[in-house]
């Protein structure tokens, strides 16, 4: 296993993390319903610390709360040896306040995330979404309030834009609170939005990303061809999310099985082992809904691709640039600069 520290912060890192989030029996989201009891739960983190992992996430809403509950059974005896990262946003109850980053939400969240993972403390606290309604002032008082009482070590954001994690950080700091230090986001070779806006933020800042979904929900796990685009046993079959251009994604599907086969490697191994390769990247989480694709996931660890490999899939995969970004590939700020210098 490799190992990183998380953003600026001294605290190391696997640099692939276990996601919990198919833990649970029923409903996860519309359409999608999970199916792991406590048995299989214990096997799978047994599996990952054995193979070196020691950075676990998960959600206070994931599956009613049974994968915290779950989770936090089968890490009990090893406690220890994991860095426990959890998040509070999405809805957990009927009541009108059981959702959002109101400062009662968030710390009623925290309080009960520590009781169903059985534990003193959250390693990584994250905000799981925006909310529109409750100012950011208030927010991020409630994450520092938990620090400040030893609930939680460490906080971060997940699903945020540049431009509103910046506004919080900059109060943080102002205010002198604890500041963020990671930044949970989706991100794939049919998912490389993230590199015009929130890579040069964190990079800038030191804020380390988790990936989540690097494998954009098994689409790149090798199952999804123009042969066969509907794979029974998926989640996609009923929750095409994150959603990918299908045409783009099979052509990528198909570069990863050559170089899969050149290395005598998965799909997805080379799909995860392409993202390690990021500088800005401090971990990878990887989950399964069976013990065979976790071990095949973990293979992407041990697995080194050649620069030119890396070349062919970023050029394969390279986002559209964007305004402000296609304005500086022309070299107009260059052609500005040098005519004031001039």
């Amino acid at each position: 296993m490799q190992y990183t520290t998380l953003g600026h912060t001294g605290l190391v890192v696997s640099r692939l993390a276990f996601g919990a989030m198919t833990f649970g029996q029923g409903e996860l989201v519309p359409g999608v319903t999970n199916n792991i009891d406590q048995t299989v739960a214990d096997q799978m983190v047994n599996r990952v610390l054995d193979a070196g992992i020691n950075l676990f996430d998960t959600a206070d809403a994931y599956t009613g709360g049974q994968s915290e509950i779950m989770l936090g059974k089968a890490l009990a005896n090893r406690r220890q040896d994991a860095i426990i990262a959890t998040k509070v946003g999405f809805r957990t109850g009927n009541a009108l306040t059981d959702t959002g980053l109101s400062y009662r939400h968030i710390i009623a969240s925290a309080e009960a995330s520590l009781k169903r993972l059985e534990t003193d403390y959250i390693d990584l606290y994250q905000l799981h979404i925006p909310d529109p309604l409750t100012p950011i002032e208030e927010t991020i008082h409630a994450l520092d309030d938990l620090v400040r009482q030893g609930k939680v070590r460490y906080v971060g954001f997940s699903n945020f834009p540049a431009w509103k994690a910046a506004l919080m950080l900059g109060i943080q700091k102002s205010k002198n609170y604890t500041q963020f230090v990671a930044a949970q986001m989706y991100y794939s070779l049919l998912g490389r939005d993230l590199e015009h806006e929130i890579v040069p933020f964190v990079e800038d800042t030191g804020i380390g990303i988790l990936v989540w979904s690097p494998l954009a929900s098994g689409f790149l796990s090798g199952k999804y061809t123009r042969e066969a685009p509907v794979a029974e046993d998926s989640r996609r079959k009923n929750f095409q999310f994150p959603p990918v251009d299908v045409e783009k994604g099979y052509a990528v599907v198909e570069v990863l099985q050559e170089v899969a086969h050149n290395h005598n490697a998965s799909p997805a191994q080379v799909a995860i082992a392409w993202i390690l390769t990021k500088s800005f990247i401090s971990s990878v989480i990887i989950g399964a809904n069976k013990i065979h694709h976790l071990e095949d996931n973990l293979g992407a660890a041990k697995l080194k691709l050649s620069a030119s490999e890396v070349e062919q899939l970023d050029t394969l995969t390279r986002p559209q640039p964007i305004y402000l970004g296609w304005m500086q590939s022309m070299g107009w700020d260059g052609k500005v600069k040098a005519a004031l210098d001039s």
